[in-house]
């Protein structure tokens, strides 16, 4: 109430935006409240890997624009993507807070309610019969996981196509190096890597630990255990929150366990 004071004593008008800059500001305000989500989904810096306090009021954000704009493709994709992210809070840490990976996650503690909201969502996507946009087609990746009732049951060939899909969208690094991780499942880790070598020149991903950390996965797939190891401690090095850092520390030890025997 206070708030709402002050900006009519400072005179802020709130009206609809013009038709012609409608678009623009949806799509500002859907990167704003995936930004919110992400990194709420895995923090950026702190001791905390995951704020479900963040994802809460991306979610919240979300539902409210998917309620305004009920016929719009991408703010339902953008839903149905953190719906369907959201179900796997529960699994993705330990009692100890420690990060549990998406192979490693017990399943069995995902969220179907969120799982069968974001499928949902999914198929009023569908029925819209629109051009996919970056949100809609990340949406339609997560499905992919959500149905795999084992980590090894993940049709990977799937999210390969997709990321295809998604990179003609969308083309950055970050979304190749996404593509990376599932060519490297779908078709083999020398796969994978064929798609990371040539990222490691790009200056927007310099300082971006997860450059170096899928390459050691990858490296560690494909038996290279020095190289991944070397990569993960580069991860490491690089990383801003705790939990990451601690995580790729871990990763190049057992690369190092590897090697060893």
């Amino acid at each position: 109430m206070r708030a709402k004071r002050t900006l009519a004593g400072a005179g802020v008008r709130f009206e609809l935006p013009a038709p012609g800059d409608r678009t623009a500001r949806l799509d500002a305000v859907r990167e704003v409240v995936y930004l919110l989500f992400n990194e709420g989904y895995a923090a950026s810096s702190g001791e905390a890997w995951v704020r479900t306090d963040l994802c809460a009021e991306a979610l919240r954000l979300g539902r409210m624009l998917a309620e305004l704009t009920p016929r719009d493709p991408e703010s339902l994709g953008l839903l149905a993507l953190m719906e369907l992210q959201s179900s796997r809070l529960p699994a993705r840490t330990a009692p100890d807070g420690s990060p549990v990976l998406l192979e490693d996650q017990d399943r069995s503690r995902w969220d179907r309610l969120l799982v069968r909201r974001g499928l949902d969502l999914l198929s009023r996507v569908e029925a819209l019969r629109g051009n996919a946009g970056p949100y809609a087609l990340q949406a339609a990746i997560a499905p992919c996981h959500a149905r795999a009732a084992r980590a090894e049951d993940t049709d990977w060939e799937r999210i390969a196509a997709l990321y295809d899909g998604l990179v003609q969208v969308v083309p950055s690094p970050v979304v190749e190096l996404n593509r990376a991780v599932a060519v490297g499942r779908a078709f083999g880790p020398e796969a994978g890597l064929e798609v990371v070598t040539p990222l490691r020149g790009a200056a927007s991903l310099r300082s971006y630990h997860l450059l170096p950390a899928v390459a050691g996965d990858l490296e560690c797939a494909a038996g290279q255990h020095a190289a991944a190891r070397d990569d993960f401690l580069r991860a490491a090095a690089l990383a801003g929150s705790a939990a990451d850092r601690e995580t790729m520390q871990r990763r190049a030890a057992e690369c190092v366990a590897h090697a060893d025997g």
